[in-house]
């Protein structure tokens, strides 16, 4: 017995809605409300009405449009890798149907753990977190119960307390090479420049600086390093600070291209020759990094990939809330540059992993 052929009646009925509206929302008239339409073409779809039986309903289906928030203490400018990275994440959800508002966290708002003046969470379907490096605050935010995402963390408090997805860049291992690399090179002498407890890339940057001494048996040397508290982190306490060294290390390990460039410059100023006396290391690849005399050794960031795939990483959290959270590192790539002279570049085995 043949199947009885699908009307806009049969539809129109199994919703509850007048023929009339079924019929415009079908043709795409206009006057239909978007959500009325999605429901018509849906239940058409499933009722396998005319053309829309082999039609798949979520490539069919208007996407409704969402709101995710970026939260930040430091809106990232243009040299800064977040910038870079928000730029691909901007343009993957921009293509999802998604409108990206941002929202400066204030130190009052730290100080009384509140949320931005103009964040309403329940508009909200997902936050990114760019330069939020605040324990408490960070545990304010995973207990809003919004998808979320970590684009670098604090340093301190453990991922599965975050009760969020985190992307970080490779930090250990390409820190590790390039102190490697200078050790292999006859440097044995070497110094960290930044805040390790500033956040989670700088604490994999200290920690592969430290495998690569302790591999090659070098003692770590703290009057060697500049790892005070980053709220000193200014030209004219660094000045200081290296001024007071007893003696200087043969290569300065940076935590990033900022800190590695207000110490090139101090030495610079202090008649010290880059990298006859000193070599010098950052992370980033900045712009800065390319122009400063020497050329800087540093680290390259793949900052669009890395904002794409923040952005997949958080759509799919709003997709499926209760799926295992992650902690994802994206590849880096060292590069040897002017500022730690002539080296021996042959490829370098990985480090065993020890129990």
């Amino acid at each position: 017995m043949a199947k009885p052929k699908i009307t806009i009646q049969h539809i129109a009925d199994s919703l509850g809605l007048s023929r009339n509206t079924v019929s415009k929302a079908l043709n795409g008239n206009a006057t239909i409300p978007e959500d009325t339409r999605n429901k018509v073409v849906k239940k058409a779809i499933e009722l396998k009405y005319k053309q829309f039986a082999f039609v798949d309903t979520d490539s069919f289906i208007t996407r409704q449009s969402g709101n995710i928030a970026l939260l930040t203490s430091d809106m990232p400018t243009s040299p800064h890798f977040g910038a870079q990275v928000l730029s691909g994440l901007e343009e993957k959800i921009s293509a999802e149907g998604y409108n990206l508002s941002i929202h400066i966290v204030r130190e009052a708002d730290l100080d009384t753990l509140s949320l931005p003046n103009n964040f309403e969470s329940k508009k909200v379907d997902g936050i990114i977190c760019i330069e939020m490096f605040n324990n408490n605050y960070s545990r304010l935010i995973s207990n809003l119960g919004i998808p979320t995402i970590y684009i670098d963390s604090t340093a301190d408090l453990f991922f599965s307390e975050l009760n969020a997805d985190v992307i970080l860049m490779e930090n250990e291992y390409s820190t590790y090479l390039m102190t490697k690399k200078l050790i292999d090179n006859g440097h044995t002498s070497l110094g960290f420049a930044g805040d390790y407890n500033h956040c989670k890339s700088f604490n994999e940057r200290w920690a592969g600086f430290n495998k690569a001494i302790q591999e090659s048996n070098i003692p770590l040397d703290l009057s060697l390093c500049i790892v005070e508290d980053d709220r000193k982190f200014n030209l004219d306490w660094m000045e200081q600070r290296i001024g007071q060294m007893k003696r200087l290390p043969s290569a300065f390990i940076c935590a990033n291209d900022f800190i590695a460039i207000s110490v090139m410059k101090i030495l610079k100023n202090r008649s010290i020759h880059i990298p006859d006396d000193v070599a010098i290391c950052g992370f980033d690849n900045t712009p800065e990094s390319r122009i400063v005399e020497p050329l800087l050794t540093t680290v390259q960031i793949f900052n669009d990939e890395m904002g794409i795939i923040a952005a997949d990483m958080l759509l799919s959290r709003i997709k499926h809330p209760s799926k295992p959270f992650q902690m994802t590192h994206i590849k880096t790539e060292p590069i040897f540059r002017a500022s730690t002279g002539k080296l021996n570049l042959q490829k370098e085995e990985k480090p065993a992993i020890r129990s």
